[in-house]
């Protein structure tokens, strides 16, 4: 909308949805209401015009004020970025209340201006990677309502996430008492349930707001925060209403009445970022052909750009429900378990048939026999089976490599489409298994002769594992590096990569490093995410905190000798006491935890597998994307993991210009890789389960988690969101949300692992135990709750964090 010279004032009641550029998020927000018939106080809006020209209209500002009746007024911010669908923008600039007269007005008005800069305001933009360039500030002033009782309605439970309650907090008075959090409130759970007068609001007046609140939902089509007010007379007045940003979407409706579970499944991997809509295709069936080759049959959902699988029918499987916390104690862990006994224990999950179809019986009865053959081989002749599964590996490799021979858009399209990225050959999958068994059958076995600390001591030093010979190369290179040492640690590691890709830096045996490991990368399993031969940043970010390691006894080769020479100390020790305790049971322990020094380091060779058919299809489809940017129906040629194989198709055969709907998912991606927190299980009606169970207490400092690796060690904090950008000195605690591979060789420099997933046998556990560190993962909000600097004791041992 084109505004006339000095016009710069509009009424509220002609705002509209598509001027929240002129009026901001607030003023459109309140547009949009009195539109739908609500009842808003009337107000009128100073336009960003005005904020963009620096020119108060103040004639215009009073006119507006006296037709409003020139009483108190409420001067409200408005910001373009405010009341946005991910950034809610609450209390970061100010509001006026209580405002009287013209010069107050006025003063307001310039009030409001002054806190887009806010230094609150600022780093509230800087968190959500807001452009600070592009923005204006509106100002929404509204006849003051005088309330008797006031406050915040949620039109789903902000807390559990669930979308059948609604919350409402509620004081006397104005209803800045309860958004500022300066006095008590009264708080009510809207669940349907008839409820006496309680507290400040009626049982008559939570049930208009409840009414209220199911309007607003359905007017904007997403759940609403909304501020009201109710006055003298029992009028009930709306201030406010915005999108809950906090809320973790939902699960995908099933049309079924009884509610379902959903377990994310990306943590396993080491991933609670989103996955691109073509990564999350190739993950789905990857994830449902492994679990089918285990005789498991999953649905593989899409959450918010997660993973997440459907287990409501194994819980309400009579045969199923008995295993299935057991089950999870390998790749899930503990966090996962605990909400899954609290599912099980839910009426609404009670078991409803008596067990699988027969299909699905005989299809787990093959698999079993195939794993008993391929499990025992493994056991009885370890050395065979890992020299058979480097075998399968490398032939897997030769094998996805693309035909020298593919020339056209449609010939690679083609490639692509024919491709199974499923391999699941027995040479490979049945030695990893049996590694794990070996692992996790001992703990039951020793019960009341070793402690958890003490079988972890055995998993350290774990030979053959690709992930630990990846880390080591990379140490080895760093040794390596001689005159080159201080342009490695004093250039950016972006620069670096940029001259490497070029061609400009000394050779220091980086090319031979990534020939080996540039398929790989954190978040390796997305297809849509670049690999470090694409972008070699992580790789010199973690080889220039390598060369900060200056004493030659913390060298991770000689951290790694240690921990294989402690466990194997450490493992002779446990056999002979469980021997002498408990004859058969230790020997057959004993039997167990040697072959899991065998084959458990095996556990990352799989992964490590399917990196190579994921790596060439990521090639030929980037190639695809090329063209189509040429062709002007992409922007770049990445975009194209942003389509799924089906958006492709239509691209490449029909000239479809895919544009409008990558930009859409790229943004809807932006916005949850902003998210900190990703649930572990979500039920149908969106209920977060963690939010319901009870928190375990620890003492005054100390954060409880789940120790996965044994030691004591003090040292400062070392919080790390992203592993590209990581500096982390010796001696410093790495606490993360979650870790995967490519985080795994900032653990040469660390001193230990605190993370907020994770399952005992997990790549960060599995990865702190070789190299002797303590580890305590499941530790909830650990990087919420600690910052860097801080002063930290890991015990691994005993599952604690303790902030001095």
């Amino acid at each position: 909308m084109q505004l006339g010279v000095g016009v710069y004032v509009l009424a509220l009641s002609e705002v509209t949805a598509e001027m929240s550029d002129l009026v901001g998020g607030k003023a459109a927000g309140l547009g949009a209401l009195i539109r739908h018939g609500e009842r808003v106080p009337e107000g009128f809006c100073v336009t960003t015009e005005a904020h963009r020209h620096g020119v108060v209209p103040v004639a215009e500002i009073i006119a507006a004020y006296e037709r409003l009746g020139a009483g108190p007024v409420a001067v409200r911010s408005s910001a373009t970025a405010e009341d946005l669908p991910d950034a809610s923008f609450a209390g970061q600039q100010d509001t006026v209340l209580g405002v009287t007269g013209a010069a107050e007005l006025v003063a307001a008005v310039e009030k409001c201006w002054d806190s887009l800069h806010s230094d609150r305001a600022t780093a509230y933009r800087e968190a959500h990677e807001i452009d600070q360039h592009e923005l204006a500030m509106a100002v929404v002033v509204q006849r003051m309502v005088t309330p008797t009782v006031a406050g915040v309605l949620y039109t789903a439970n902000p807390l559990t996430g669930r979308r059948d309650e609604m919350v409402v907090d509620a004081a006397p008075g104005l209803g800045t008492t309860v958004v500022d959090g300066g006095t008590a409130v009264d708080h009510y759970v809207l669940d349907g349930v008839a409820r006496d007068d309680t507290g400040c609001l009626t049982s008559a007046q939570l049930e208009r707001l409840r009414a209220a609140g199911e309007r607003l939902a359905g007017h904007f089509g997403c759940p609403q925060d909304v501020e009201w007010a109710i006055d003298a007379d029992d009028v009930l007045w709306l201030l406010q209403s915005r999108p809950i940003t906090s809320l973790f979407p939902l699960p995908p409706a099933t049309g079924k009445p009884l509610p379902r579970v959903f377990l994310e499944f990306g943590h396993v991997q080491g991933m609670l970022r989103p996955v691109t809509p073509m990564g999350m295709a190739t993950l789905r069936a990857q994830i449902t052909a492994t679990l089918a080759a285990l005789g498991v049959r999953v649905e593989i959902v899409d959450i918010g750009g997660r993973l997440y699988g459907d287990l409501t029918d194994l819980a309400r499987s009579r045969s199923s429900r008995r295993r299935l916390v057991k089950l999870m104690a390998v790749d899930f862990g503990p966090r996962a378990q605990a909400v899954m006994r609290h599912v099980l224990a839910d009426p609404r999950f009670a078991p409803t048939s008596g067990g699988r179809g027969t299909a699905q019986r005989a299809a787990s009865l093959r698999t079993a026999g195939r794993a008993a053959v391929g499990i025992g081989r493994a056991l009885a002749r370890p050395d065979t089976a890992r020299i058979r599964l480097f075998e399968a590996i490398d032939q897997l490799r030769a094998r996805s490599v693309a035909p020298d021979d593919l020339r056209t858009t449609a010939e690679r399209l083609r490639f692509v489409e024919a491709r199974d990225d499923t391999d699941h050959s027995d040479a490979i999958m049945w030695p990893i298994v049996a590694g794990m068994l070996a692992t996790a059958l001992p703990s039951p076995l020793l019960k009341g002769i070793a402690g958890p600390d003490e079988i972890h001591a055995v998993l350290g030093g774990m030979p053959h594992n690709v992930t630990i010979e990846m880390d080591l190369a990379l140490w080895r290179l760093a040794q390596g590096v001689g005159e080159h040492r201080r342009l490695l640690l004093d250039t950016p590691p972006d620069e670096l990569a940029a001259r490497h890709l070029r061609g400009a830096l000394p050779d220091i045996g980086m090319a031979d490093f990534l020939d080996a490991y540039g398929h790989r990368g954190a978040a390796e399993v997305d297809l849509g995410v670049p690999r470090w031969a694409e972008d070699p940043t992580p790789v010199f970010a973690a080889l220039a905190n390598y060369l900060r390691v200056t004493d030659p006894e913390q060298g991770p080769d000689q951290r790694f000798r240690r921990a294989a020479a402690t466990a194997e100390t450490a493992l002779r020790d446990l056999v002979a006491r469980a021997r002498r305790q408990r004859p058969v049971r230790g020997r057959i322990a004993g039997f167990l935890l040697g072959r899991a020094r065998s084959l458990a380091g095996l556990r990352e060779a799989g992964k490590f597998a399917g990196l190579y058919p994921l790596r060439e299809t990521r090639r030929q489809l980037l190639l695809i994307g090329a063209d189509l940017t040429d062709a002007g129906l992409l922007d770049q040629r990445d975009d194209i993991m942003f389509l799924t194989l089906d958006e492709v198709r239509v691209a490449v055969h029909q000239g479809v210009d895919q544009r409008d709907v990558v930009a859409s998912r790229r943004s809807a991606h932006r916005r949850e890789l902003r998210r900190r927190s990703v649930p572990v299980a979500l039920l149908s009606d969106g209920t977060d389960v963690e939010t319901v169970l009870a928190r375990v207490p620890g003492g005054d400092g100390t954060l409880v988690g789940v120790g996965a690796s044994a030691g004591r060690v003090t040292g400062p904090a070392r919080v790390v969101h992203d592993p590209a950008t990581a500096h982390v000195e010796p001696g410093d605690v790495l606490v993360t949300a979650t870790t995967d591979p490519g985080w795994t060789p900032l653990f040469l420099t660390a001193a230990a692992l605190v993370s907020e997933t994770g399952a005992i046998m997990a790549h960060g556990p599995t990865v702190a135990r070789e190299y002797g560190i303590p580890a305590v993962i499941c530790v909830p909000d650990a990087t919420r709750t600690i910052t860097t600097g801080q002063l930290v004791t890991v015990d691994g041992g005993a599952g604690a964090v303790t902030v001095h």
